[in-house]
This record gives C-alpha cells, sequence and structure tokens, in this order.
C-alpha cells in the first residue's frame, strides 16, 4: 500500500503545486457545488460540509478480513433481534439477561410475535471500526437504528472524483455504485409487489443528516416522505399525492422506532403516522430497519456478543468489539470500580445517567473529588445503568489541517446491506471520521471533526458499474408520482419568488426609476406615495414610512435587507431557501445554489448601490426562471412551480392596474405601471405616443402574447390545472379546472378600453378563489372517506 500511498500524494501534490490548502480548498469546492451540508445540534443553519482533501487508503487483502467479519456480525445481530421478538431463547437459556434486553429504550414489547415480511429483520446495519497502533481493527459500535453517514461517504466519493478527475480509478478504486444497486435490490425483494413503491422516511428538514436523506432518496429513486405524507387506510400504507392516495410498499426509516407511530410507539411524537404499528403487524409492508431493531445497539448488549456468538454461530467473533463490562453483574462492576482510572465508564443504554450528566462516557481517570464519588455513588445504586470499556488507541491518518499535513485519529463507518437474494453485501468504502476532539464514541459528527473518503484498493483496475445494475429498465414516459407536500411546495417557492421579484421591482422604480429622473429619486410625488404605500402594505417597510421626513435610500434599504420585515427581500429569500430545503431532492444543485446564495452587499445611503444590488437580485432570480423554463421536465412538479409564479403574478398585476391605471392615472402612474410589469419596451415599440390609459390597459391586462399580462397568466392557469390530474369519476370539472376556465374566459373577449376597474377587482377575486381552492384540491387534503379507485 506504501506505493498506492505515494502515487495518490504525488499526484495531489502536483494538481495543488504543492500547496495543501489549495487541494483543500478545490475539494471544499466541489463539497459545496454538491450541496454538502450538515447540521451540529441546536444549529438553525446548516454548516459547510468538512469534507478532507486526503482520502485513507486500504488495501484488497486487509479489507477482506474486514468484509468478513462485518458480514459474520451483521448475521448474528440479525439473528439476535429475530430471537428477542419471538422465541426469547437466549434470555430463557440464560445466555442473556432479561434486563440487557428490558433496559434499552429501543426495546418495544408491542413488536414482540410481530414478524417482518421474509423475516428480515435488519436490511442494513452500520459498524463503526477503529485500527490500533498495531493495525488489528476492533468494532467500536454497531448501528441499525438509522444509517447516518451511508449518503455522506458516497457524497465524499462523488466530491473527491470530481475534484481529482481520474486518480481514483488509475489506482484500481473499487466503486460504490454496485453496493447501492444491491441495498436498493434488497429492499425491493422484501416488498410485496414486484415494482413496488418504496419511501425514504426523513424527520424533516431540521434532521441533522437531511441533506444526506435528500441526495440518498435522488440517488436511489426512493420518495422522499414525512409522516404527513403517509397515511394507514385498512392496514395498508399510503403516500398522499395529488391523484389521490397511492401504496407504499416499503420504508426505509431515518426516525427513531419511537416517533414512527404515536399509537403504538411514542404518544408525543408529531413526526410519525398513525397505525403504522399496525400496517406492520398485518405483513404487507416492508420496514427497514423492522421497529425495535435498535434493542441491539446498547453497549450492556455489546458485552455479551462475544459468548453469543459462540452460542448462536458456533464461532469466535472474527473482528472483535471493544472490551466491554456490563456493571449490572456483580464482578464485572466491581472490576469496573477496581479499574476505573483504565477504563472509559458509559451509559449502558445510551441515556443520561447520575454522575455523566454532560456525555454518555467519560474517561474514568477524568473523575476527581466530589464528582468521582457521586458517579461512585450512583454505580452502587444502579449498577445496571452502567457500563466500562477498555479505553481504545487510533491509528492516525494525515489531514490538511490549517494548510498543513498533520495526523489525526480516524473511525470508520462501514455499511452493510441485504442484497436481492437476502444476502449481506459490504460497501466497498465507508464514511471516515477524523475525531479533533477525541470524542471517537459519538454517532454523529461533532464541532471539529473532519471526514475523508476511504477507498479499498484493488490489485487489478475495477470494471465500470453504474446504479442500473443487472439491465436497463423498462421504458417509461412518465414522471415519478408527486407527493401532495412536493407539490405543495413547490407551488409556494415559485410565489415567494415571484413576490421577491416584484418588491425588487417596486424597490428599484423607487430608488432609480422613470419617474423624476431629471430631479433626482423622491417621495413627494403621488406616484411615488403609492409605491411606497405598496411595500408598506407588502410588509417591506413599516406603516407610515413614506413621511415627508423619509428619505429614500434609508427606506428602499430596508425593503431590501431588513430581515424583521416579513416583505422585505431578504425575508422572501429567507422563506424561499427554507422551502427549498424542503425540496433538497427536487431541485438541481444550480437551483439550490441560486436559492442559498446570500444577498449582495449595499449601502443604504448609496441610491446607486441600492440599484445595483436590487437589479443583481432581479438577475439571480431571472436565472432561476431560465432553470425552471429550460432544465425542469414538464411534469406535475414544474406545473405547480409554474402556477405558483403565474399566480402571484397575476394577483399582484391585478393589484398594480388597480393601483396605477385608474381612471384618474397620470403619465407617471402609467410609465411606472410598465416598468414593474416589464412592459415599457413593448409598449414603446407599439405606440409612438405616451402612455395612454387604454393601450397601458389593454397591454398589461388583456394581451394575450404579453408574458406579463393579466390574460396570459389566466390562460397559463387554466392550461395547466385542465392538465392536472382529476379525481372524478364523471368527467365534470374539479373546481380549479372550473374557476381557472372562468377567469380565463372572463378575460379573454375584452379590449383595453372596455375594461373597467371592477373587472380587475372580480379577476382578483377569482384568483384568490382559484388558490384556496389548488391548496384544498391538492395540498394534503386527502383522507380515508376517498373512494377505493384511487388507492392504487
Amino acid at each position: 500500500m506504501a506505493a498506492h500511498w505515494r502515487t495518490m500524494l504525488d499526484r495531489l501534490s502536483s494538481q495543488a503545486k504543492g500547496d495543501p490548502a489549495t487541494l483543500a480548498d478545490h475539494v471544499a469546492r466541489q463539497a459545496a457545488d454538491l450541496g454538502l451540508a450538515f447540521r451540529l445540534t441546536g444549529d438553525e443553519q446548516e454548516r459547510a460540509w468538512p469534507l478532507g482533501p486526503l482520502p485513507l487508503l486500504i488495501g484488497a487483502a486487509e479489507w477482506r478480513h474486514i468484509e468478513t467479519g462485518l458480514v459474520q456480525r451483521a448475521d448474528l445481530l440479525e439473528r439476535i433481534v429475530s430471537d428477542i421478538y419471538s422465541t426469547q431463547s437466549l434470555v430463557r437459556d440464560g445466555k442473556l439477561p432479561a434486563s440487557v434486553v428490558t433496559g434499552s429504550p429501543h426495546y418495544w414489547r408491542v413488536m414482540t410475535g410481530t414478524a417482518p415480511p421474509r423475516g428480515h429483520f435488519l436490511h442494513f446495519y452500520a459498524a463503526d471500526i477503529g485500527r490500533g497502533p498495531g493495525g488489528e481493527w476492533r468494532v467500536l459500535a454497531d448501528r441499525v437504528r438509522t444509517p447516518v453517514g451511508v449518503g455522506y461517504a458516497l457524497e465524499n466519493r462523488l466530491a473527491f472524483s470530481r475534484a481529482t478527475g481520474d486518480l481514483l480509478g488509475a489506482m484500481n478504486t473499487r466503486r460504490l455504485a454496485p453496493f447501492f444497486s444491491d441495498l436498493r435490490r434488497g429492499l425491493a425483494a422484501d416488498c410485496a409487489r414486484s415494482d413496488p413503491r418504496i419511501g425514504l422516511l426523513t424527520p424533516g428538514r431540521f434532521n441533522q443528516s437531511y441533506a444526506e436523506q435528500a441526495h440518498l432518496a435522488r440517488y436511489l429513486g426512493l420518495m422522499l416522505v414525512e409522516g404527513d405524507d403517509l397515511i394507514v387506510s385498512e392496514g395498508r400504507l399510503f403516500v398522499r399525492t395529488i391523484q389521490g392516495l397511492k401504496r407504499v410498499d416499503g420504508l426505509w426509516r431515518w426516525m427513531d422506532s419511537r416517533f414512527l407511530d404515536p399509537l403504538a410507539f411514542d404518544g408525543q411524537s408529531r413526526i410519525g403516522v398513525a397505525d403504522l404499528y399496525d400496517a406492520c403487524a398485518r405483513g404487507g409492508l416492508m420496514v427497514s430497519n423492522w421497529p425495535g431493531a435498535g434493542v441491539i445497539e446498547s453497549r450492556a448488549l455489546a458485552a455479551f456478543l462475544p459468548q453469543l456468538a459462540r452460542a448462536v454461530l458456533g464461532a469466535d467473533l472474527i473482528l472483535p468489539n471493544i472490551a466491554t463490562w456490563w456493571c449490572g453483574q456483580p464482578r464485572e462492576r466491581d472490576h469496573v470500580r477496581a479499574r476505573l482510572d483504565a477504563l472509559v465508564l458509559g451509559s449502558a443504554f445510551d441515556q443520561p445517567v447520575a454522575g455523566l450528566p454532560e456525555t454518555p462516557f467519560l474517561p474514568g481517570a477524568s473523575l476527581q473529588g466530589d464528582s468521582r464519588a457521586a458517579l461512585l455513588a450512583a454505580l452502587e445504586q444502579r449498577p445496571m445503568d452502567y457500563v466500562g470499556q477498555e479505553m481504545v488507541k487510533l491509528s492516525t491518518t494525515p489531514a490538511v489541517i490549517d494548510g498543513r499535513l498533520t495526523p489525526l485519529p480516524f473511525t470508520l463507518r462501514i455499511f452493510v446491506a441485504r442484497d436481492g437474494s437476502g444476502q449481506w453485501r459490504v460497501m466497498p468504502g465507508a464514511f471516515a471520521r477524523l475525531a479533533a476532539h477525541g470524542d471517537i464514541r459519538a454517532a454523529l459528527m461533532g464541532r471539529g471533526d473532519m471526514s475523508a473518503d476511504m477507498c479499498v484498493i484493488d490489485a487489478r483496475p475495477v470494471p465500470a458499474d453504474s446504479l442500473l445494475g443487472g439491465g436497463a429498465p423498462a421504458i417509461r414516459r412518465i414522471g415519478g408520482m408527486l407527493p401532495a407536500k412536493a407539490a405543495d411546495n413547490l407551488f409556494w417557492l415559485g410565489r415567494y419568488i415571484e413576490r421577491a421579484e416584484m418588491t425588487l421591482r417596486l424597490i428599484r422604480a423607487i430608488a432609480g426609476g422613470s419617474i423624476e429622473a431629471d430631479l433626482g429619486p423622491s417621495l413627494a410625488s403621488p406616484t411615488m406615495g403609492r409605491l411606497v404605500g405598496l411595500l408598506a402594505a407588502w410588509g417591506a417597510v413599516p406603516a407610515g414610512a413614506g413621511s415627508a421626513q423619509a428619505t429614500v435610500g434609508p427606506l428602499c434599504a430596508v425593503a431590501l435587507g431588513d430581515a424583521k420585515q416579513p416583505g422585505s427581500v431578504r425575508a422572501l429569500m429567507a422563506t424561499v431557501a427554507n422551502i427549498g430545503e424542503g425540496l433538497r431532492d427536487r431541485l438541481a444543485s444550480d437551483v439550490w445554489r441560486l436559492v442559498r446564495m446570500p444577498l449582495p452587499g449595499f449601502d443604504g445611503a448609496v441610491t446607486e448601490t441600492l440599484l445595483d444590488a436590487s437589479s443583481r437580485m432581479i438577475d439571480r432570480i431571472s436565472a432561476l426562471s431560465g432553470l425552471a423554463a429550460e432544465n425542469m421536465g414538464r411534469g406535475d412538479g414544474w406545473r405547480f412551480h409554474d402556477m405558483g409564479r403565474r399566480l402571484e403574478r397575476a394577483i399582484h398585476g391585478c393589484r398594480l392596474i388597480a393601483l396605477f391605471a385608474g381612471d384618474q392615472a397620470s403619465d407617471d402612474d402609467l410609465t411606472v405601471l410598465l416598468d414593474l410589469m416589464d412592459s415599457q419596451i413593448s409598449y414603446r415599440t407599439r405606440y409612438l405616443t405616451g402612455p395612454a390609459l387604454a393601450p397601458v390597459r389593454d397591454l398589461l391586462a388583456l394581451e394575450p402574447v404579453n408574458p406579463r399580462a393579466l390574460a396570459w397568466q389566466a390562460q397559463r392557469l387554466a392550461d395547466h390545472v385542465a392538465a392536472l390530474p382529476t379525481l372524478r369519476a364523471d368527467g365534470l370539472p374539479e373546481e380549479p379546472r372550473r374557476i381557472a376556465g372562468a377567469l380565463a374566459a372572463q378575460l379573454a373577449p375584452l379590449t383595453g378600453d372596455m375594461l373597467t376597474m371592477a373587472d380587475i377587482a372580480a379577476a382578483e377575486t377569482r384568483l384568490l378563489a382559484l388558490s384556496d381552492a389548488i391548496g384544498q384540491r391538492y395540498f394534503l387534503q386527502l383522507r380515508k372517506t376517498q373512494s377505493a379507485d384511487i388507492l392504487a
């Protein structure tokens, strides 16, 4: 392996021209372009993913030993959890104390006797392993509740490959794609239908690894769903979609069992699915991993794994876990007390315990004085709550810290999954965590930690592979189903983007539009007063902000960048980012980068800077519009996004026309209206005179080929609604289609000299009714009372 390390370091050094910091920056940019991010507990905003530029290399022979040991361990854990929830012979025969099982908060008695389809309690398993200074590998922890890290391992490989070109291929690095293909086939194999519908169940976008979950759902072709998206009816699970309720055959869950069903597990859960247990109990739903499987994660159970391996498998563990003593046994408790300074004391069941208030584990030598006495007293009172574990010394791997190569201790999280035949497959790579703080037993990334790619190096070239695996699928020309919540988010994403754009146009009109061009911007004119009144009505500036004493610069600065104003551009774009975060599995990385991009800097006292900032923001929104127009498939998701923009633009158009094109409109009013609705050039190329009321009304309200006109929005809305699926079997139009058709029909026969403000008011009323009807029909309004013909 030394030759491979030299090859890699020489190639990377040449690429970075001898500067490790340059290499680190390049890899970090690739990670950011892929949208990699994570949260620490308590974070409101995501952090940049800390991917190191140097992968960790392991040879094929060494990997074979690890692979064999993990397959053995996965088989052992499957048999243990199966026994716990069926015959419980291991407890009856005295091989496993009952309190080790029932003491775990992840043991659920209600699951006893409830067998999973095909009998597989585990589809996915992860092991945290560490290598000692002598080269020996030990298992630090077993993880089956949530597979955190598998998506990051894939993303680390993608980012590193993009940053280094063909380096990994030249070193014969084993590919990850076949593992994910096996994983997807393994999930599908345990579902009842041959072409199953599988969802990745997420706790939501505030979860620490939501970005990872969204990436995996997109990569594997799974639906990313939350509890609100799902409903159980007559013992079967369904997802709410715009087409009605659609059956779900399997769930890959990324939340703890206690949150899955508030009726069967924890009644305080607000993110689960009522009656999900019933769907499991009836045998028609594959859940990975099976609820209650987390009972085998406890450190207390780890103390018994060596003897359980001999009892269940008839063999010793190939990969031993770190030595563990459960204090619920008198001899082990006395051993831990006697060697406290040489051990790590931890919570037996990963719960807060007396004497360890801040952390679930602590080196015994760090306990002194009163804290030591308190812990020993607690240990005496409730010994079953504690375990002692050996101190772990880890080998190191090179990392780039502050531009310099620095050795850091590392752990690997390696993933094992069932394939389509039910056999275990080990991912030929890992999520490597470089622990800056030495907290190697933590389940998640900690402050200051880094991640790295881990590569298995073969002696011969690795054949190309992809996620398609065993042959091309049947050709389809239909998109995937659109869950109701995703449709809701796409619709409001479009509306808030449009709302931000119109607010920017108002700011630009006030700060430097064509009104009073010779005198410079002022708030004195009636037209300016109406513009400021709109900003106040939309919540972009405080009420009364347009007083005679107000000046343009500070007023526009508030409307652009004051996050406390709910209608300011900053607040609106923050909402756009929040909505977009819930669409991580559906938005391209280019869209996501534009959505999250910070506002440009500006100086509120300088009008030119405000104009520049608002113009650049309009350019960014135009780029988003261009990506949607050119890159989004013309499926239902695109229709909801475009409907949101059209509806918001039409509502704004009604209000602007009513305000600036009334019967007493001045030239300034009509000029600013043409600017706000981006139709100044269209008007001037058509009419040689200045703005006149009837032609302006016709162009902005009724022109069927003007993409800013009210009539154009109405026709697009009617087209979109007509193309959406219907739940009616009698052929009659649903409410959204009826309202949209009536709106288009109302405007079609009119001309500018016929149009009245009553027509505009009626159009706005219909638009608001259409918004309500779309929400009632498509956004999470479906209930169990729907007829069986849509439950497919």
